[in-house]
């Protein structure tokens, strides 16, 4: 029985590298669940706030190495909050500056992003060059834990798994015990009384878009551990990233999680059976068919208009 044995460690291999994707999935779907769902906004640029925040992993990572090489294995704790506050402050600006003149013009936010993307990729490309880039990760995130003679766990992965959950239980404490989650609540489901009673809901739309951009940011450190950085590598993300939002249900946290788990996993096993074009298309027909059947998503959050 060798070959079931063998098939089995295939089995928890494919698994385990669908829930690396899922992490990233799921910190980039965090982000745009809260623009997305508590603004209405179709942010097309929120890939480029992951490329932000790997790239401000990549150059604290050289300045590490250049110039405080005693840091090593201590700079990547710092990255993650450096990547965060670089670019939920990027997303601070950018709300105030364009995104704060389009509400209640989807349309026209997803042109007006869109183009900043593009406007990002460029200043990332005439900044750090066309090429990948790599950060140079700590000693400890490399190699891998030994499950069993057949059985690797990537250290990378475990530690990208344990940053996904500490974040999500972050985001939801923020949503669910604070008052400022109170006042996103609230403003979630009817904005007009909100403002009645005296919630700035302009600081809350404000504050909500710049955390979202700065949990990409997080991936965008997370992905640093995994994959090499490009001028484009969020926007590889980002058509997978909607259709987590959408799939799960636009103001559900529930929802966004089961997705993401769901589509990393159907995604990462297909794709050793057939092809990884295969694989995307029998993920994508399946969120499909679900949707037409369900088209407000899995966790669906009441909204009163």
């Amino acid at each position: 029985m060798q070959w079931l044995t063998d098939f089995g460690a295939i089995v928890v291999m494919q698994g385990f590298n669908g829930l690396s994707v899922f992490c990233v999935l799921l910190l980039m779907a965090l982000g745009l669940a809260i623009i997305f769902g508590q603004m209405g906004v179709i942010n097309m640029a929120h890939g480029e706030f992951l490329t932000v925040g790997a790239y401000t992993t990549y150059v604290l990572s050289t300045l590490v190495q250049a110039y405080m090489p005693s840091m090593q294995p201590y700079y990547f704790f710092f990255a993650i909050v450096l990547s965060f506050l670089v670019a939920g402050s990027i997303g601070w600006v950018i709300e105030r500056v364009m995104i704060s003149r389009l509400y209640h013009r989807p349309l026209d936010t997803l042109l007006a992003t869109w183009g900043l993307s593009l406007v990002m990729q460029q200043a990332l490309r005439s900044i750090f060059g066309a090429r990948e880039v790599s950060a140079n990760p700590p000693e400890w995130l490399m190699g891998a834990v030994n499950l069993t003679d057949s059985i690797e766990i990537p250290r990378n992965g475990l530690f990208v798994m344990a940053l996904t959950v500490l974040l999500t239980g972050g985001v939801f404490l923020m949503l669910y015990r604070t008052r400022w989650g109170l006042h996103v609540r609230a403003t979630v489901q009817n904005r007009v009384m909100s403002r009645a009673v005296g919630i700035n809901t302009r600081e809350v739309d404000r504050m909500t878009f710049a955390l979202g951009c700065g949990v990409a940011g997080v991936a965008g450190a997370a992905f640093t551990t995994i994959g090499s950085t490009g001028p484009t590598a969020g926007s590889l993300y980002i058509v997978d990233t909607f259709l987590v939002v959408v799939f799960g249900g636009a103001q559900s946290l529930l929802g966004t999680i089961a997705s993401a788990f769901t589509i990393a996993q159907t995604q990462s096993v297909s794709e050793f059976f057939m092809s990884g074009s295969m694989a995307k298309v029998l993920t994508l027909s399946a969120v499909i068919l679900i949707l037409l059947l369900r088209p407000q998503g899995l966790f669906a959050s009441k909204v009163r208009k």
